[in-house]
């Protein structure tokens, strides 16, 4: 049973992927980025052909999250190309996703066993099932916004704060500084905003004396240099200037000069009135019913992320993907509560009543996904269109045609891995017909911050 949950886990994130194996403008940077690292390596002869010169965008991004990912999906690569299972660059797009995708879904299936061993396999049973039948967590799970790399390190910090005995007061010391050391990297590399989600963590362990102030102190210290060093060597490297942090450069962007505000601004209970629930969808209600089954357990889980949320919720620009985080917190607390549920008297008229209430939940949550996913797979105009040209195989003018990719294509699909027959090729990869690709350098769509 715990192989199947974690495979239909994986097989979720893998599905979302293969339906909707196109991508946006908020993927753009760190996709292109993970394209030149498999296409040119990171020589420094090469870096000049690096799409980020020519369309920087409106803040540096760090490059360690594309540089792994490259890493890790090469042996794949190579693979395919040697057995001639892959033909075009496209599907070298398909297989990058679904290296992240797997990254993730593993991620969440080790906050699935944790789960397990603290609440019992029912728990994580259901789990299993709030996570897979969601929408946004497992569709973006495979799509290289920065957001997705953070979730990586921030997931594997939840599994070592859950992982614990049924009837152990806190996690071991370890696994507290491994958590907070996890997070702090988080915030440092990928996406800022973590830091307040780790500020109300540090605070509840302090307040608890789950951890003393100099081992925080000490562990955050080091972490943080560790982290600092990286990304600053890294992406000095790749952007050519020296010293550059990107979470730095970020930061200053969006909160000191307040430029966030640019792509919009929101009312203050956006989040727990709008983005939540479309992210939890049933495990909202059921994590509620959770907390009051188990406040002793579920209560500090979730605190860290609530804290989070209404911190968050001060910053004017609001979007789903900046408390993308405690999805995972709060399908805990969700499963918690679908257990307590399903394990009611079945004899009693409430009993059944709970149980179908359960199920139907979950049964709302396909439906909902379902619904979603049929339209989002329609929602990539620029993709399909390019594909569509692509299988215009009988052109043979000479010299070949080039196809101008303007901003609304480059936004909905075009990305540099629907090149197909124009320039890097990877090795052992042929090409269809004589179809040429070129971008437009003045209609490439800026990135989000």
């Amino acid at each position: 049973m715990s192989i199947t949950l974690d495979i239909s886990i994986i097989a979720a994130a893998w599905a979302h992927v293969l339906l909707a194996p196109y991508t946006k403008v908020e993927e753009s940077f760190n996709l292109h980025a993970t394209h030149d690292v498999l296409m040119y390596g990171v020589s420094e002869k090469t870096l000049h052909k690096y799409d980020h010169f020519a369309f920087p965008g409106v803040v540096p991004r760090t490059f360690i999250g594309s540089v792994l990912l490259a890493w890790l999906s090469r042996p794949i690569i190579a693979l395919g190309a040697w057995s001639g299972l892959l033909t075009s660059k496209f599907q070298l797009q398909i297989i990058v996703r679904l290296v992240l995708a797997t990254l993730n879904a593993l991620t969440l299936t080790l906050i699935r066993r944790g789960t397990s061993r603290r609440f019992g396999g029912i728990t994580g049973i259901f789990f299993a099932l709030l996570s897979c039948t969601q929408f946004h967590l497992p569709f973006w799970m495979g799509r290289t916004i920065p957001n997705m790399f953070a979730t990586i390190p921030v997931n594997i910090a939840t599994y070592f704060l859950v992982d614990c005995a049924p009837n152990a007061a806190a996690p071991s010391i370890r696994h507290l500084s491994l958590a907070i050391a996890l997070l702090t990297s988080t915030t440092v590399i990928f996406r800022a905003e973590a830091l307040l989600l780790l500020a109300p963590l540090a605070l509840q362990l302090l307040y608890t004396h789950q951890i003393s102030f100099p081992k925080l102190i000490k562990v955050g210290l080091i972490s943080g240099l560790i982290s600092l060093s990286l990304t600053v060597l890294v992406d000095s490297y790749f952007w050519d200037q020296f010293p550059l942090w990107p979470e730095f450069s970020g930061i200053y962007f969006n909160v000191v000069q307040g430029k966030s505000s640019e792509w919009g601004t929101s009312p203050r209970h956006t989040y727990l009135t709008s983005h939540l629930p479309k992210l939890l969808l049933s495990a909202l209600p059921l994590s509620l019913i959770g907390f009051l089954a188990d406040q002793r357990r579920i209560g500090p889980l979730l605190l860290p992320s609530v804290l989070f949320i209404l911190i968050i919720s001060n910053l004017g620009h609001k979007e789903w993907r900046f408390v993308v985080y405690t999805v995972p917190i709060f399908n805990i607390a969700g499963a918690r509560g679908a257990r307590w549920m399903v394990t009611r008297r079945k004899n009693s008229l409430l009993g059944r009543l709970a149980q179908l209430a359960t199920w139907s939940l979950i049964g709302a949550n396909v439906l909902f996904t379902a619904f979603s996913l049929k339209a989002s797979m329609r929602n990539y105009p620029g993709g399909e269109a390019l594909s569509v040209f692509h299988q215009l195989d009988r052109i043979t003018t000479s010299p070949p045609p080039h196809v101008h990719i303007a901003n609304l294509a480059a936004q909905t699909g075009a990305s540099l891995f629907l090149h197909l027959n124009s320039p890097p090729y990877y090795p052992g990869i042929t090409t269809r017909n004589f179809l040429q690709m070129q971008s437009g350098g003045t209609t490439r769509p800026r990135t989000f911050p």
